[in-house]
């Protein structure tokens, strides 16, 4: 072993003194080496930036690693040599390729393989393709498992982080063991909870060894060793060493129970030997019939009372200290990443490896991007920013409606990476990212602002597709289109109808709701009847035409409301306010909405909605709601099955959960406090107008408070504001918002809408909810 290691440090001398690995290619060279059948990893470029340049350093630092797997990595300069396909285009100096003689296995983003780890961790990984399985659950894993039982052992290696050190040693530790053992590589968390790991959310890299080679029955699992060394080249050849040993070498005269019950217990970080105390070797006291020795450390002799004892002498002190040193090493190569300043970064980050698939969504650029969105009855953009994390973080979603909506006439979606072609984003006034407008022919873009998430945007799309408004033409076409015919064409999409009644198509209202239609396109559906018999609809009630009808479906009263003049953009605003529903299931997608009316809410969580205690608690705070008692109030519900968030919002509220349902008031005007409807008492309509009286009154005292929303820099590096203050005082200094009144900001004056004669004031005219998250 010391001649390896000498060798190896002699070889990383002389290499270093002698010139790099890296080979610049000729298109004549280029053209022998494609006919030549050997592995090439491949950059083409044509000049440097500080970007390239680094990264052409590492480059040449992977020549000389992958030129021991006998692979090449070779430079083309684009500038000297034009290679036809690789030397033009848009992705010029930002993607390398791996060949395997003329074939393509496959291309990386520079930003993928962006040191010497990635490039030989992902080249590796690569070219041993069909030996290294990927799992991504357990049922995966159990599948490999059940191939390998009889044949073979299997290696499996958890990297969270692809293209780090870690990566590199599983991926060189399988192009030597691979011929023997079975590699396995998996980054999710699914499997780590498999494999018995307590937090499936730990960054740490991890290795198991799983012995099916003498696993004989089908049905019989693979027991399992884990690896608790840190992941790297040298610790995983001594673990797999040591897999490779018997638990107990030969022996005859000791007691094998004893050594087998040890070598268990111990596999994987300590070797059990049997020695004959006969031995000439052995110059023991008769005291002592055991010994160990620590690496670098002298032998120690000791007398065996008990495997147990032996084993906790090994796991709670010997090897304590050697953890502690590993565990230390371990957090310092981590700390060593940066930490992301939230969630979605972070998981952008972890996941940056991960080739998208953009095969379903058309790439614009400056030469596209016209004729594009002008062929198609609709054509979605999505204008992004590769850098950007929310951006990364929603193209997942917009793939995933690209291919759902495949194949659909009239669709296209595309998307413009705003970083390449700025031109685009420029011209189309793009400012924020991701950006999503809907384009179709002679009309304006229309901005999508529904939440960034697959379901949101692909109902969005559908109902995009409806005509705004429908033009309905008789009493019967109206009848249909709120609970006939044209309901149920579209009722999977939204069980909500608006239609604008007017006496005639003069009405000088007519036009400003057909604006709002459009502006409302992909998220209403609105009809339009202007015609005499619009009279019969608001027929008894105490509203004149022009009005608003809405329906919730089939057998629910209708509601009627006045329509005043108003407009386009303040009728987008009464139309989602009249589309809200009195009772509302708080989702994650309606809250903003219902928080925009500022009134404190009477909230119901329940655990099932077809409870008898559920039913009844519905049923009870409906009584007073129908007879206007709760006007001052939001009375909404939560079903914890449906959104389990729901579930961390009570906690926060009362700082425990209780036994549901369970009725809570907060977001009163007075302060942040929570009050929590006594237990003890009924459910019942009297006792919850009793309990609102004594909330108001102030003789009931607040359960819990709302938490503080700020949301600060997880750690100091990040106070970027702190930072400013520092070099230029109170320039950037965070002040307190203003206080909202009614929902809003502004004081202009609240319009009203009648609904049965009841006034209800709708919220500003800007017709965009928030888009971020707000705390209940």
């Amino acid at each position: 072993m010391c001649i390896v290691y000498l060798a190896a440090f002699l070889f990383s001398l002389t290499s270093e003194q002698c010139s790099s690995k890296l080979i610049e290619d000729s298109s004549q060279s280029f053209m022998e080496r494609m006919h030549s059948g050997k592995t090439s990893f491949i950059y083409f470029g044509n000049h440097v930036n500080p970007t390239i340049k680094l990264f052409v350093e590492q480059l040449v630092m992977s020549a000389d690693a992958l030129q021991d797997y006998g692979i090449s990595v070779v430079k083309v300069n684009c500038s000297k040599d034009a290679i036809a396909n690789y030397c033009t285009g848009e992705k010029l100096m930002t993607r390398a390729y791996l060949f395997r003689g003329s074939e393509v296995l496959r291309s990386f983003d520079i930003d993928t393989v962006f040191d010497v780890n990635a490039i030989v961790s992902h080249v590796l990984f690569s070219v041993l393709f069909n030996e290294v399985r990927y799992v991504h659950t357990p049922a995966e894993l159990l599948r490999v498992e059940s191939t390998a039982k009889q044949n073979s052992d299997i290696v499996v290696g958890h990297i969270p982080v692809l293209g780090l050190p870690e990566h590199r040693a599983l991926m060189e530790a399988a192009f030597v063991y691979g011929t023997k053992y079975q590699f396995v590589q998996t980054t999710g968390t699914l499997v780590l909870k498999h494999m018995g790991v307590v937090d499936p959310s730990s960054s740490q890299a991890r290795l198991w060894f799983l012995h099916c080679k003498g696993v004989s029955r089908r049905s019989d699992p693979c027991p399992s060793t884990p690896m608790r060394k840190t992941l790297n080249t040298i610790n995983i050849h001594t673990f797999l060493q040591l897999m490779e040993a018997p638990l107990v070498p030969q022996t005859q005269h000791l007691d094998r129970a004893t050594a087998q019950t040890l070598a268990l217990q111990l596999r994987g970080e300590v070797g059990v030997v049997l020695i004959h105390r006969d031995s000439p070797n052995v110059k023991a006291a008769l005291k002592y019939n055991a010994a160990y020795r620590l690496p670098q450390e002298d032998v120690t002799y000791f007398t065996l009372n008990s495997a147990e004892g032996v084993v906790k002498l090994f796991k709670e002190e010997l090897l304590q200290e050697h953890k502690l040193e590993d565990e230390e090493e371990d957090e310092e190569h981590w700390s060593d990443l940066d930490i992301l300043d939230d969630e979605v970064s972070e998981s952008v980050y972890r996941d940056r490896d991960l080739m998208l698939d953009l095969e379903s969504v058309i790439e614009l650029t400056s030469d596209t991007f016209q004729t594009t969105v002008t062929q198609n009855e609709i054509t979605v953009v999505l204008f992004y920013f590769k850098w950007d994390a929310v951006c990364m973080a929603f193209i997942q979603s917009y793939i995933e409606v690209a291919d759902a909506l495949e194949g659909m006439n009239g669709v296209k979606l595309a998307a413009v990476n705003c970083g390449e072609w700025t031109d685009i984003c420029s011209d189309q006034n793009v400012t924020s990212f991701p950006t999503v407008l809907i384009y179709r022919p002679m009309a304006e873009a229309q901005l999508y602002r529904g939440m960034l998430g697959t379901k949101c945007l692909h109902g969005f799309i559908l109902l995009s597709l409806v005509s705004s408004p429908y033009l309905l033409s008789s009493s019967a076409e109206v009848m249909s289109f709120l609970e006939g015919d044209l309901y149920s064409k579209h009722m999977y999409l939204t069980p909500v109808r608006v239609l604008g009644l007017f006496s005639s198509t003069h009405d000088m209202g007519v036009t400003p709701f057909e604006e709002a239609a459009r502006l409302l396109r992909g998220e209403t559906i609105l009809g339009l009847f202007a015609h005499k018999e619009a009279e019969q609809w608001v027929e008894g009630l105490s509203v004149n035409l022009p009005a608003l009808l809405v329906s919730r479906g089939p057998g629910v009263p209708h509601e009627v409301y006045s329509l005043p003049s108003s407009s386009p953009t303040d009728l987008v605003s009464l139309i989602k306010q009249v589309e809200l529903d009195r009772f509302p299931e708080l989702t994650v997608e309606n809250l903003p909405w219902y928080l925009e009316l500022g009134k404190p809410l009477l909230l119901l969580f329940i655990g099932k909605e077809d409870s008898t205690e559920s039913t009844k608690a519905l049923a009870e705070i409906k009584r007073p709601l129908s007879s206007g008692q709760l006007d001052s109030f939001l009375p909404c519900w939560i079903h914890l099955g449906r959104t389990p968030v729901g579930r961390s919002i009570l906690e926060k509220y009362l700082g425990f959960v209780p036994p549901l349902p369970v009725l809570v008031m907060s977001r009163l005007k007075t302060g942040e406090e929570v009050f929590l409807f006594p237990p003890e008492r009924p459910l019942m309509a009297k006792n919850i107008l009793q309990w609102i009286h004594d909330v108001q009154s102030g003789h009931e005292q607040p359960a819990g408070l709302i938490p503080d929303g700020k949301w600060g820099p997880p750690v100091p590096f990040f106070d970027f504001l702190a930072i400013m203050d520092q070099e230029a005082p109170t320039y950037a200094a965070q002040r307190a918002p203003k206080m909202k009144t009614g929902g809003r900001e502004d004081h202009r004056e609240q319009k009203h809408v009648t609904q049965n004669q009841r006034q209800t004031p709708h919220p500003s005219p800007n017709p965009q909810a928030p888009r971020q998250h707000s705390e209940l």
